[in-house]
């Protein structure tokens, strides 16, 4: 598996800084600053990327501007128009169902409920590689989903996160310079809770 493109999903627009929803730009956004990256408006692709070389390969950095639910339109006219197959795409978003700042790799499954990763599986196909950010859980089982993954991060979420960013950065170049098995088996024992583990 040779990773081409890497893609985190969000929301445009002011309104949807620093929800749940938009950790997978933030964990993108990281990973481009890290890397001196500079982001520009794609208007073919309906998307902000950034092109970088890193390990002498070219690499794609990706936001789709879709909006999360329309995430596939934009990654499928991309991955379309450069004739790349979905192992060479990698997708960061949120996971309700991972403790709060857990990440984890995997490579195939359902959408698990997640509309952005639907639409990507409509649009691209399965195959591609997947690393959820847990946001946690709803804090009461009645909330609107919609409503909880649009809310704003505490102040002590922020700060955990932020701890956290450069530990995401180091997975994901993980992730670029090594086997996507070894990189998923590293990555997601040293993230595995006690009981994972045993």
């Amino acid at each position: 598996m040779s990773i081409t493109v890497i893609a985190g999903l969000g929301n445009p627009g002011s309104k949807y800084q620093n929800t749940r929803h938009n950790v997978g730009f933030g964990v993108v956004e990281a990973l481009a600053k890290h890397l001196e990256a500079k982001w520009k408006s794609c208007d073919k692709f309906e998307s902000e990327i950034a092109e970088i070389t890193y390990s002498e390969r070219k690499l794609l950095l990706l936001k789709p501007q879709t909006f999360m639910n329309h995430s596939g339109r934009a990654l499928g006219a991309l991955m379309h128009y450069r004739r790349l197959d979905p192992e060479n795409l990698l997708v960061i978003f949120d996971d309700i169902t991972l403790e709060f700042s857990r990440c984890k790799l995997s490579l195939s499954g359902s959408a698990g409920g997640h509309n952005g990763v639907a639409d990507i599986l409509d649009h691209v196909g399965s195959g591609f590689g997947r690393f959820r950010i847990g946001v946690g859980a709803k804090i009461h089982k009645a909330m609107d989903l919609a409503d909880y993954v649009l809310s704003q991060f505490s102040g002590d979420e922020n700060k955990l996160l932020n701890e956290e960013m450069p530990t995401f950065v180091a997975h994901l170049l993980r992730i670029i310079d090594s086997d996507f098995d070894t990189a998923m088996n590293t990555i997601n024992q040293r993230n595995a809770s006690e009981h994972e583990r045993n």
